[in-house]
Parts: C-alpha cells; structure tokens; sequence
C-alpha cells in the first residue's frame, strides 16, 4: 500500500461509519418503566447512599473496577512529537479500543490541554476517583518520570506510563528469547541503547532488574554517549552514566553484543553492525523507520537476529502484547499499584508463551503456515488469544504475592 493510499484509508476508517473508535454501550436493561426508575430517580439513590457511607462500594455499584483512564498532553505522540492533547486523542481512542478488545476493559481516552507537569498531575488526582486504573501516554520526557511518580505516590489505584513500562516488559520478553537463540546471557552480553527519553531508561532499568550489570550497559542521546564527564544531564540520564573512552555511538557498538534502538531512522549504520560481537542481536524500533532496515542487516550480517517495531516483518516489538492484560491483572485483584514483580511476572508469561506450541486460529489470523520459536518468532503474536490468561493471571498472582492486591480473588 501506497502512503497516499494508506492516508485515504486511514482517514476513511476513522470517519466511517461514524467518526471516531468508541461509543457508549449500556450494560443494564432500559425497557419498562422499572427498569427506568432503577436504573435513575429514584432507584439510584440507593447506591449513592451506599458509596457515601462506604466508598469501598464504589467498587460493587459502579464502572470503576473494570474502568481505566487513557491520558495523555499530547506532547510526545508516536513519532510526530508534540502535536498537542486534541491531534492526540485518535491514538488515545485506538489505546481504548485496544483495551476493550483484547483484555476485555473499559478505557475512555481524556487529553488535557497543559504541558505543565503540575497541571496534568493535579487534573488526574481530581478525576481518578471515576478510575480503576491511570494509563499514561505520549507525554514527553522528562517530564513523564515525575508525573508519574508523583501520581503513585497520591493515587492507591494503579499508575502506569505504557511508553516507558509497557515497551519495557515486550523489550526484555523478546531479549531474552533472541539470546536464548544466539546462545547468550544477560549477566554477559554487552548492551549499547540508543535513546534515551522514557522508553529508552525504563528498559535499561528493567533489564538491569533482570541481571544485566550496569557496567556492561551504554545508554547514548543525541549528544552521545551517557558518560560521568557529561555536565548536561538530567538525573534519569545521570543514573546510567558510566566512566568510559567511548563517546559516540559508533564507538559504542564496537563488539557490542546487543543494540537496542529507541531513537530515529537510520542512525545504526552496516559499518557499525559489522564491529559487534559475533551472533549481534538488534532490536531497532524507531517506527515506522528503524534505526537499521532489516534487509540491510541481514545483507551485512549473516548472524543477525533482528526485531523492529514494524508489523510487517518478524518479530514486532508491540506494547499491546503486554499492556492490556497487566491492567487485567492488575484490575482483576484490585492492585493499588503496578510494581516490580508485576512487570516482570508479565516478561516471564510472554516470554514463556514462545516456546509452546501456536494455535492453528493464530497461525490463520497472521497469515504465516508456521511459527515456531526461532529467529523469526520471538515474541507471541499481538493476536493470540492466551496472552489475556497467561499473563494476566501471571500478574494477578504476583499482586497477590506481593503483597499489593485487595481483592485475593481474580474475577476474570
């Protein structure tokens, strides 16, 4: 498909047949005069009075348990920067649709006109009493990080920033099957990642939760590599800098044994994939150009395995293999938060799901005869249907461990 033809079809899919991605369904009966009078005056009274002596009853009366609020300013969406909070709300809908679909969730999308990270944090704590869960999305760097925090730290409901968290856990889910395939370990690779706004820091903290040495890890911005001579830094970047004679990203590479991309087109050239290490993993997932083009990689190297963020080559690093069913999971044992152990009972379940036979409707859905675990099925397609139950059990389960879950009881 042409980009003019892709335009014409992306805009007539969200014009019709009417325009936009959602609407509001009723759940409850609206054909007698009862069911009116139950449904509003005076019938509801009932459950306000109860979430007004209680307001643990919101839970039992209302949307609120199986309801997530997708937000966004709009000053970091996709790749098209900041674009504004109402040029943001056709992802913002696609991010609800997507819960709705795969995991089951009511999501409304709210965009909040306001780059100040003072005002978007005061705007949510008002509205999150309508919420069981905050999803936050395209908000710049580094901002994000104390929007978030701060939020965590008012909210007793699940705070979550997709960007950072959810590009996290589909990152190190399908690193460590890439390395189980070319015979490497977390404790031994060297890692260079190029990009360091809120998805780029998130995965290396993730990564070095799961056992990756700080000292085998270069983190590189625009300016370069993240090093401690560096008087330019914020403390996100701060925490990763290193003492090192490499400065720039080619220098970097130098028999590196993984390159993470998190950054723009092109900016790994064949001339750098051809110092790395022998058997080089590259996941570059600047979208919808990589940082290397899969062709070129694996023209220049013969022992490449490659993931992008592409849907239309092998291997596509997608958040949504992984956040609805954390909000699932989280929802389903009313989790006040999103923790560590979470995230990474979500790597282990995607991960682990790889290695297991596919369903024939899976392998139909993608189109592919075959898919078996290997250099070109890394990661379990966005359209298999055991993701919801692997993991978000998997997730419920290590709420409960760990102590965050109010309700030991998964309702899903």
């Amino acid at each position: 498909m042409s980009a003019n033809d892709l335009r014409e079809a992306a805009l007539k899919y969200h014009r019709f047949p009417v325009p936009g991605k959602l609407a509001i369904v009723p759940t409850c009966p609206m054909k007698t005069q009862e069911d009116l009078s139950l449904c509003y005056t005076p019938g509801v009274a009932e459950p306000v009075l109860a979430i007004a002596k209680d307001p643990e009853a919101a839970w039992h009366y209302t949307t609120r348990g199986n309801l997530v609020a997708v937000i966004t300013n709009g000053t970091a969406v996709l790749g098209l920067g900041n674009v504004g909070a109402l040029a943001a709300k056709p992802v913002m809908e696609g991010k609800a649709v997507i819960f709705k679909h795969f995991a089951g969730i009511d999501a409304i999308d709210i965009e909040i006109d306001c780059e100040d990270p003072a005002g978007v944090i005061d705007t949510i704590v008002r509205i999150a009493p309508s919420f069981g869960a905050i999803n936050l999305e395209d908000i710049r760097a580094p901002e994000c990080f104390e929007i978030e925090k701060t939020l965590q730290q008012k909210l007793s409901i699940p705070v979550f920033h997709d960007d950072q968290h959810g590009t996290a856990v589909v990152v190190a889910a399908g690193l460590l099957n890439a390395m189980q395939l070319q015979g490497k370990t977390l404790a031994d690779v060297r890692v260079v990642c190029a990009g360091a706004g809120a998805a780029g820091i998130a995965t290396m903290q993730l990564l070095t939760e799961l056992g990756l040495p700080r000292n085998n890890l270069l983190l590189v911005d625009r300016s370069g590599v993240i090093h401690t001579e560096r008087s330019d830094l914020n403390i996100y970047k701060r925490a990763f800098a290193v003492e090192t004679d490499r400065y720039t990203l080619a220098e970097a590479v130098v028999g590196a044994d993984v390159f993470i991309g998190l950054s723009g087109p092109g900016v790994l050239t064949a001339d750098m994939l051809l110092t790395m290490a022998a058997k080089p993993i590259i996941f570059a997932l600047s979208n919808p150009t990589p940082e290397i083009m899969p062709e070129l990689a694996m023209a220049t190297r013969a022992d490449v395995v490659m993931a992008t963020g592409r849907s239309d080559y092998p291997n596509q690093i997608n958040n949504a293999v992984c956040f609805p069913y954390l909000f699932r999971g989280a929802l389903d044992v009313r989790a006040s938060t999103i923790n560590e152990a979470m995230k990474l009972a979500a790597v282990k379940a995607i991960r682990e799901l790889v290695h297991e036979p596919v369903p024939e409707a899976v392998l139909t859905a993608s189109g592919r005869q075959r898919m078996e675990f290997g250099a070109e099925y890394l990661l379990p397609h966005i359209l298999d249907p055991r993701l919801r139950e692997r993991v978000s059990s998997a997730v419920a389960s290590a709420a409960i461990h760990s102590g965050v879950a109010l309700n030991h009881c998964p309702t899903a």
